[in-house]
């Protein structure tokens, strides 16, 4: 299996079972419903370790393009190298977005919030301010790569096997902490993805897709992994 495959099938089980987390949550009908946000972050939490733990094998499931950048700015990966994974990330996101509409298909046209039908798909700030939302991505993207760079340090001594685990222990973390202000997307393939698959989807009652908004998700991610990942280096090395 090459790169491209293994992150492209790695992200489609990270936003099928991410964005079905917020599907059962916030569809009507769906057994989930109202279950709340402990669920949410719970389910993007196990999300990330079973797709870690999917494409980690063949590419070290990276899942995610703020993950790769970061590893390009510490000189564990050329950017030449690095496009398999942003093709398959980005286009996994889609697909997983896309899997979603499926398997929740009688639900969308219960539905009546067209809020909730987009918050399915992609993030949306809690209060509207693109400063503070921006700098909410990259503090909590950041937080990401030092924990990522953490986990997998050899001075940890952490077999392969838990490293999964412990990543999607990270995110649900990040997301019990730092998730309030904007739904913590910390990955810009997650949020872009899915948020073009609601945009194309004959989805009953659905809304705009908030491409006012779209720029934060992918920014803040990107910013934020270059720090986080320099930052360790700089504080610990290797």
């Amino acid at each position: 299996m090459n790169i491209f495959l293994a992150e492209l099938v790695g992200t489609m089980v990270l936003v099928l079972l991410g964005d079905g987390a917020c599907a059962n949550v916030l569809l009507q009908k769906s057994k989930g419903k109202d279950s709340g946000w402990i669920v949410i972050a719970t389910g993007w939490g196990f999300a990330v370790a079973i797709a870690v733990y999917v494409a980690g094998w063949v590419s070290g499931g990276h899942i995610n393009p703020a993950v790769t950048i970061g590893f390009i700015a510490i000189g564990k990966l050329t950017l030449k190298d690095a496009m398999p994974y942003f093709a398959g990330q980005f286009t996994g996101a889609f697909l997983g977005g896309v899997l979603v509409w499926l398997t929740y298909m009688p639900h969308w046209k219960v539905t009546e919030d067209a809020d909730k039908k987009l918050a399915i798909f992609c993030t949306t700030p809690a209060i509207r301010n693109y400063k503070f939302n921006l700098l909410a991505e990259i503090v909590g993207t950041a937080m990401l790569l030092m924990g990522v760079l953490g986990i997998y340090n050899v001075h940890n001594s952490i077999g392969s096997g838990i490293g999964p685990y412990l990543v999607g222990l990270l995110v649900f973390s990040i997301g019990l902490s730092l998730g309030g202000p904007t739904g913590y997307a910390i990955n810009p393939a997650r949020d872009l993805g899915p948020r073009i698959a609601h945009a194309l989807l004959p989805i009953p009652g659905k809304r705009d897709s908030d491409w006012s908004y779209s720029w934060v998700p992918v920014v803040g991610p990107l910013i934020g992994c270059i720090i986080g990942s320099v930052l360790y280096q700089a504080v610990f090395g290797g």
